[in-house]
């Protein structure tokens, strides 16, 4: 409820970065923010629908759907868009692009499917956390929005 009641609100989480162990395959050191929605599903404080889980991403179900198959893939390291995820950590980055690929299959997305990481309030990113929205089993219109 906490995660629907925010992005109702289109409230942008803060995004001020600190050190911890994080608790999800096994421990690693993560950097969270302790105000991040998408951080509190990492730790396991606030529940989610996992669809994937690797050491350095977590995959699970979008809340509001927007396609039959609305799956959302986030690093489990905090970075607040895609464009600091890109310089800091490209090799993170790629993972998070095959966790995508990966959910794709997995879900039989044959016809095909879209990947979409919104970058900023503008373009309608609510939780300051990167995540990649992966949407199919219908067809994807264009322009999108």
């Amino acid at each position: 409820m906490v995660y629907a009641f925010l992005l109702m609100m289109n409230e942008p989480i803060a995004s001020d970065p600190a050190r911890r162990t994080g608790d999800r395959g096994g421990v690693i050191a993560v950097t969270t923010d302790s105000d991040c929605l998408f951080c509190k599903i990492v730790a396991g404080d606030v529940p989610s629908e996992k669809v994937r889980d690797s050491e350095r991403t977590y995959t699970f179900r979008d809340i509001n759907p927007q396609a039959p198959t609305h799956v959302l893939v986030i690093p489990k390291d905090h970075h607040p868009d895609v464009g600091s995820l890109a310089a800091s950590d490209p090799g993170l980055l790629g993972e998070v692009v095959r966790e995508c690929a990966a959910v794709a299959a997995d879900e039989k997305l044959d016809a095909g499917h879209r990947v979409v990481f919104n970058t900023g309030a503008g373009a309608g990113q609510t939780v300051f956390h990167v995540h990649a929205h992966v949407l199919g089993g219908r067809p994807m219109t264009w322009p999108p929005g």
